[in-house]
């Protein structure tokens, strides 16, 4: 399979058309570059508070009911995207209301017979929580792509997290989805070693896309910064830095192709095999710490 994940510029659409069309744009590059899945990323929908007066993009809450009558179009031209350019696409996430002026992020994703899946996400940033209005998900999902392929989708923060993407790689998943949007180095670098860490304590690949430039129209969406990557488990026969593929500069995309067989087959020359061993951590004696005391 080959994948492409996306350095994702942020601009301010007059129109939801006008958004599509970029989409469709980026897509297409995606597709000429030979990619099976594309991944796009997190807070997606926010670059449609654009479309709204400046009251209403500058305040969050206004922007993300006012987003709520794009969620028929947005689910028509991504089913319609998948249709057309025969690819699997994550398409970022869509703030959705959920009743009661409360949001969740929720990212889609979209199969070539125009099918969909999704997932919320599970754990809320410090700004999500101050902004009272976003909610976190309660279930994990693991999603079938077909020729035995199954993948997961860890929404930004979530891939910081070992134990439920530990339960998505336990159900069969062997690439996790990461839609992420980052406005600091700090942040990026969080997702970034999360993504790593994954893909090390796992043995599964990992897509990550971000995005980029600056949007001071929106309180979510202001600065962003990090770079598009696709990452692996750090072992024999794989990067030893356990990079595939990453984006630099104006880049859009980053791409590689996925070999899962091989993957399945490094665990029998493994220098290490943390997604063997994981086990091992639940020994009674090492599941609580103790206080030790010196001895002479």
């Amino acid at each position: 399979m080959k994948v492409a994940v996306a350095k994702y510029t942020i601009d301010a659409p007059a129109s939801f058309d006008v958004f599509a069309r970029k989409l469709s744009a980026w897509l297409d590059e995606a597709r000429v570059a030979g990619a099976d899945l594309a991944v796009l990323p997190e807070y997606l929908s926010l670059e449609l508070a654009a479309t709204f007066e400046a009251p209403v993009r500058a305040d969050l809450l206004a922007s993300l009911a006012a987003t709520q009558e794009y969620l028929p179009h947005w689910m028509a031209l991504f089913s319609g995207e998948a249709r057309r350019t025969g690819m699997h696409i994550v398409a970022g996430s869509f703030l959705q209301d959920t009743g009661l002026a409360r949001f969740r992020n929720r990212s889609y994703l979209f199969s070539p017979d125009g099918g969909h899946a999704w997932q919320d996400k599970l754990q809320l940033t410090g700004f999500e929580k101050q902004a009272g209005v976003i909610e976190s998900g309660d279930a994990l999902g693991v999603f079938d792509l077909g020729d035995g392929i199954r993948a997961a989708t860890a929404i930004c923060y979530d891939s910081e997290f070992p134990l439920p993407v530990r339960a998505q790689c336990e159900a069969g998943a062997r690439l996790l989805l990461v839609p992420s949007c980052t406005d600091t180095e700090a942040g990026a670098t969080r997702v970034r070693v999360g993504c790593m860490a994954r893909a090390l304590e796992n043995r599964c690949f990992v897509a990550q896309s971000v995005t980029a430039g600056d949007a001071p129209w929106s309180p979510a969406l202001d600065t962003n910064t990090g770079e598009a990557a696709i990452y692996a488990p750090m072992d024999a026969g794989l990067p030893a830095d356990g990079v595939l593929a990453r984006t630099e500069g104006a880049q859009h995309w980053a791409v590689a192709d996925l070999d899962f067989e091989a993957l399945s087959a490094t665990r029998v020359r493994a220098q290490v095999a943390v997604d063997g061993d994981w086990p091992a951590q639940f020994r009674p004696g090492i599941t609580r710490a103790r206080m030790a005391r010196f001895s002479r």
